[in-house]
């Protein structure tokens, strides 16, 4: 009986196409870092920007998110469930960018090794047949064909070419930093991304309508901002203890053209303090302007109107008084706001309108518009509501807002709704013994953002090395050329020829000039 033991390896039971599980981790993997991908990720990352900058955002405009949401009550539901009112914070969002992250490091790591070698090769040796290139000449000299190859080396170094000998000729090669280049571009991408990350971790961005005038300011702590968007490695210990006021606003308004009485340009005269101890500093804060205090940047991004209305309910008692910020609905500053005066007697008053800085009357619409943005003839339209207000029983309430669920509108004997058109100045007097309103005065408001984005110069420096990284990929050309002088009868033949690696620059010059400068050299 033969007891040998049988050589042949067990055989597999797999079917073919069949991947164990290591196998199939590796397949992802190379799916995963593949260009392919990276690029389907990055194209997917801007396609889900788009819904960011078409749909208002909770962290950017909470008002406006609101707004939009009582405009579409079917829509809102659906956007709440995908996110699309706090895209950058959405799950989706950053799976996608967490996966283009993950995609270029396994793009860029071994891409990394391939350009590092490539940048430290050497030059390849001269083909045995130099004139099969497209771009080649030849002649002959009497000279030795140890002095051709001497001076082609010094006009090859002459024009920052690397060389290496060989035998009967000399390889040299020019724009390496070509691949420099490419590695540069390549990791700048990931940079950026990381800056980018950075900024939405530990950063944050707020916003707050801030009156003008010295009676009015702002402290850097949370209770003071309207809205507020943290990251979410975000410390309130960090936000710099500055302090600010805004002085004075100019506007430039448009005086001719089909757009005068539009504002064209806005300046708002800050004073500021960097600590509570600190000096007082004045800054003239302008669009695309921002004051800088430490990390963190202060913008200007909006301005409108604050009528000073006041409120005097049956028993004669100021229950509301001074400036009520009314929001600009068209560049005309046609603004929307509400007053309310929780406190009067003997029933809560509600006053929901319109503002117009230049008043104006359509005869088409049978309504009031606003001509100009310029407060050349200012008037508040508004209508009358009165019962509970709803702001005694604990449930936060926005002050540009106003609850009608269990109010009754002022209306007039015909039924049409009571409504109150005051100018600057006037005043009248509501029925049934409700009180008095009167539209007072007008003061300014200005819309300030105020971010603080620590990865912003990492992102910066990110796109600087992108910039640099791939004009060196468009404008440094990689160029081979070769030089062979060997004895042919009673004097040398000498052979030039050149390539170009991009496949898309013109070699014949060098090869004329290389000839040039060696006959040149030759007939000295």
């Amino acid at each position: 009986m033969n007891t040998a033991l049988s050589t042949r390896p067990p055989e597999d039971d797999r079917r073919p196409g069949d991947l164990t599980f290591r196998e199939l981790l590796r397949w992802i993997w190379r799916q995963v870092t593949s260009m392919r991908t990276a690029l389907v990720l990055l194209l997917l990352l801007a396609l889900a920007a788009i819904p960011g900058s078409v749909i208002p955002q909770e962290g950017v405009d909470a008002l406006k998110t609101s707004n939009w949401q009582d405009d579409h009550p079917k829509l809102t539901p659906i956007y709440e469930r995908l996110g699309l009112f706090s895209v950058y914070d959405s799950p989706w969002f950053s799976a996608i960018y967490i996966l283009l992250m993950i995609s270029l490091v396994g793009c860029i790591v071994p891409r990394t090794v391939h350009y590092w070698r490539g940048l430290r090769a050497q030059p390849p040796k001269a083909p045995r047949n130099l004139t099969r290139l497209p771009d080649h000449a030849a002649y002959t000299t009497t000279d030795a064909p140890d002095e051709i190859l001497e001076r082609a080396r010094a006009a090859l170094k002459r024009r920052r070419y690397r060389l290496i000998d060989g035998d009967d000729s000399i390889s040299a090669e020019r724009g390496y930093l070509r691949e420099a280049g490419n590695l540069v571009f390549h990791l700048s991408v990931l940079v950026v991304l990381v800056g980018f990350a950075l900024g939405g971790l530990f950063g944050y961005k707020g916003g707050v309508i801030l009156l003008i005038g010295n009676d009015y300011g702002f402290a850097n702590n949370l209770t003071q901002y309207d809205e507020f968007n943290p990251g979410s490695l975000f410390r309130a210990d960090e936000m710099e203890p500055f302090s600010f006021k805004i002085d004075d606003f100019d506007v430039d308004w448009l005086t001719t053209g089909p757009r005068a009485g539009l504002a064209r340009g806005f300046e708002s005269h800050v004073t500021y303090q960097t600590s509570p101890d600190a000096p007082e500093k004045s800054y003239n804060l302008r669009v695309n302007h921002p004051l800088s205090i430490g990390d963190t940047d202060i913008f200007l991004i909006g301005h409108g109107y604050a009528p000073v209305i006041t409120i005097r309910d049956g028993n004669g008692d100021v229950v509301t008084d001074g400036p009520t910020i009314f929001l600009p609905t068209s560049q005309s500053l046609q603004s929307i706001g509400v007053v309310k005066a929780p406190d009067a007697n003997p029933t809560q008053i509600g006053l929901e309108g319109e503002f117009y800085p230049t008043v104006a009357f359509s005869k088409q619409t049978g309504s009031y518009y606003s001509l100009l943005g310029k407060p050349l003839d200012p008037m508040v339209s508004m209508l009358v509501y009165t019962g509970d207000l709803g702001m005694n029983d604990g449930t936060p309430q926005s002050v540009y807002s106003l609850d009608k669920s269990r109010t009754t509108m002022l209306t007039k004997k015909d039924g049409t709704p009571y409504r109150i058109d005051l100018r600057e100045g006037e005043s009248v007097e509501l029925p049934d013994g409700l009180g008095t309103v009167s539209f007072d005065g007008l003061e300014r408001w200005n819309k300030i953002q105020i971010s603080q984005t620590p990865g912003k110069w990492i992102a910066l420096a990110g796109v600087v090395l992108s910039l640099i990284g791939l004009l060196g990929s468009l404008f440094i050309r990689p160029r081979r050329v070769w030089v062979r002088a060997r004895r042919d009868g009673d004097g040398t033949l000498v052979e030039v020829a050149a390539l170009d690696r991009s496949g898309s620059g013109d070699v014949a010059a060098v090869v004329d000039e290389l000839v040039e400068a060696l006959q040149r050299e030759d007939r000295s």
